[in-house]
């Protein structure tokens, strides 16, 4: 009797003593905070951004180590394997090498000197006075006008203001697919960038990639930078010319390139929920090595964007060692080629491992780690791209106001940085997305002195607990991120979304 009488009172304590833990236990951001922690950053971004994984070019042995080292964390936090190969989702690419061999261009009697002309697009072709066709790059409108009537057939010359068309970084690269593509659909012969100085080139820049997949494009697009071609052209009223083009491009030299995207996922309890999705994104890559480098040449990319994917790295952590699953399921992916136009996170959008239209939201994670902004420091604060574009901020308010982190809107850069990520791709996908990230411009951005010493891992681990809180409230809420449709910026991504 009495030891049935000690065994109640055992149980009865132990159930007290449980209730009493559970009553007592820690509120979420601390919990989250216990896991998520300064020196586990340090660790990965200073593997990621180390001489030894040379900068990380897409393609690269470099990138294909941080695959590794990424896949080897997802599978130590416990994440399911969710590519076609373990943590890989593969993806089929060809380095298209342009072919200078022999490449001309000449309008009417005016020759593309040596030394003044680039392929852009290299697409084998032989013209003989061809008919031209002028066309301003400024002049929007007009290049939506155009039908394929007017130009198939013909040489499409693009005349490209001062200071316009080559590109800024990633938004360049995007602008000028978005218009190629649209030049494509008209089915000239050739399309020609005609500029009055030479375009700016990047001394790292790497053989152009193309998706294997992907139907070849077939329109070969040069740049011309000839006095006396810009000039003839400058002077010609927009439309046909009475001006005819020959020109020669040979064949590009094709090989095939193996990248990988890196996904885990954390399943969704809820049966409601489960089968809807929240994406967390940051890329991998980085620009490599710079050939004939005085002094150190390494890219090495800590800030831009180790910072990122150390962040989805311990975000993914953290969550899934929470006794509660959140109610949708979340899926965590480290992309390759952002840097290269953003390669990986348009295979993903082209190749989903999980429906584009039940995934409610991209959050994509760059340039979290430096507080040494070019505006002064930014401590304990982190902006969101297209700030007014989705409810989102108001979710990441909500989780700043419980950390004592700041969610702000930079006026100037929030709209213009909106297409300068791969949360513009998801968003081209009709996905509600942002780019988190705590500095916009900071030294050494894109140069071979951002390096891991540089970061702020306190500030880092302060932040990603702040995120991990909003991506969590975002996958737990009923209620999915909505586009904000008053907003005229956001017109193409509400018609793409309603059309899923």
């Amino acid at each position: 009797m009495r030891i049935v009488r000690s065994r109640n009172l055992l149980l009865t304590t132990l159930a007290a003593a449980g209730l009493l833990a559970a009553q007592g236990q820690p509120p979420l951001a601390q919990r989250i905070a216990a896991r998520l922690r300064a020196n586990d950053l340090k660790a990965d971004v200073s593997f990621l951004a180390s001489d030894a994984l040379q900068g990380r070019a897409t393609p690269s042995p470099g990138l294909d180590m941080a695959a590794e080292y990424i896949a080897a964390q997802f599978r130590r936090a416990g994440l399911e394997p969710v590519g076609d190969d373990g943590y890989f989702q593969n993806a089929s690419f060809q380095s298209v090498k342009p072919n200078p061999e022999g490449v001309t261009f000449a309008l009417d009697t005016a020759k593309a000197g040596e030394g003044t002309l680039a392929i852009q697009e290299a697409v084998a072709s032989d013209l003989n006075r061809a008919a031209a066709f002028k066309v301003m790059l400024s002049d929007t409108a007009a290049l939506e006008a155009l039908t394929a009537e007017q130009v198939r057939g013909k040489v499409l010359l693009i005349e490209v203001p001062d200071g316009a068309g080559g590109g800024g970084g990633m938004a360049g690269v995007q602008a000028q697919r978005r218009f190629l593509t649209l030049a494509a659909k008209l089915e000239p012969a050739m399309v020609v960038m005609v500029r009055a100085a030479a375009q700016q080139t990047n001394p790292n820049a790497r053989v152009p990639l193309r998706d294997a997949t992907a139907p070849a494009p077939k329109v070969p697009v040069l740049s011309v930078w000839d006095k006396a071609i810009h000039d003839y052209v400058a002077a010609a009223k927009p439309g046909p010319m009475e001006a005819t083009v020959s020109a020669h491009v040979a064949a590009p030299i094709v090989t095939p390139v193996k990248l990988r995207n890196v996904a885990g996922v954390l399943r969704g309890a809820d049966p409601q929920l489960k089968d809807t999705y929240v994406i967390v994104t940051g890329h991998y890559d980085h620009l490599g090595v710079r050939p004939n480098a005085q002094g150190d040449g390494i890219y090495n990319g800590a800030n831009d964007d180790a910072s990122g994917t150390a962040s989805v790295i311990a975000v993914a952590g953290a969550l899934a060692e929470l006794e509660e699953k959140p109610k949708r399921t979340i899926v965590f992916v480290t992309v390759f080629g952002e840097e290269a136009g953003g390669l990986g996170a348009r295979w993903y959008t082209s190749h989903p491992i999980f429906p584009i239209a039940k995934t409610v939201a991209d959050i994509n994670l760059e340039q979290l780690g430096r507080t040494d902004d070019s505006e002064g420091p930014k401590v304990a604060q982190f902006n969101l791209t297209g700030f007014d574009y989705t409810d989102i901020a108001a979710t990441f308010a909500k989780a700043g106001a419980v950390t004592g982190v700041q969610v702000i809107k930079h006026e100037r850069n929030s709209d213009a940085f909106f297409g300068r990520s791969d949360n513009a791709t998801f968003a081209d996908a009709g996905i509600p997305s942002t780019t988190l990230s705590v500095s916009y411009v900071f030294p050494d951005y894109h140069q071979p002195g951002d390096e891991w010493q540089k970061l702020d891992y306190d500030n880092l681990a302060k932040v990603d607990v702040t995120v991990a809180l909003g991506i969590l409230d975002m996958a737990n809420s009923a209620q999915a991120p909505q586009w904000n449709q008053e907003n005229p910026k956001t017109a193409r991504y509400v018609q793409v979304r309603e059309k899923q």
